[in-house]
């Protein structure tokens, strides 16, 4: 039977690029139209306006990297003690993304951002290291 693992990494990342493609459209709404655009504008690179475009940026790069460690987890014949553990890891780094979404929103301390950062940093080493070990 050939191995499903990654999949859940191609869903859930399509899945969560989708909501930072939404709040994408939020932020172009506050800079553009919305009735403070002004002020919005003007405090775009500091504090939370910056913050949020990082949000923005990290959560539609995490589900990127998400969806092409999914799908080469499920070509690549890496050794699937790799694979699970880069498949967790990647998914977990989406917590950075999450992370600074929920600081920014409802004031939850940074750990999350921590955990998911060296979650996706980690699932990258050992895809590379799950390459190597390829036979």
């Amino acid at each position: 039977m050939k191995s499903t693992i990654g999949k859940w990494n191609i869903a859930i990342g399509l899945s969560v690029l989708a909501g930072f493609m939404v709040y994408g459209f939020f932020l172009i709404y506050m800079r553009d139209f919305s009735a403070g655009k002004e002020a919005w504008v003007a405090a775009s690179n500091t504090g939370d306006h910056f913050e949020a475009k990082l949000a923005h940026v990290h959560g539609n790069l995490f589900s990127l990297l998400n969806i092409l460690y999914g799908y080469l987890l499920l070509k690549l014949a890496i050794p699937t003690n790799y694979a699970k553990w880069v498949s967790r890891l990647a998914l977990a780094g989406l917590l950075m993304p999450i992370g600074i979404f929920a600081e920014l929103y409802l004031g939850l301390p940074f750990y999350l951002v921590l955990v998911g950062a060296i979650s996706i940093v980690s699932a990258t080493i050992l895809l590379a290291i799950g390459v190597i070990k390829m036979k």
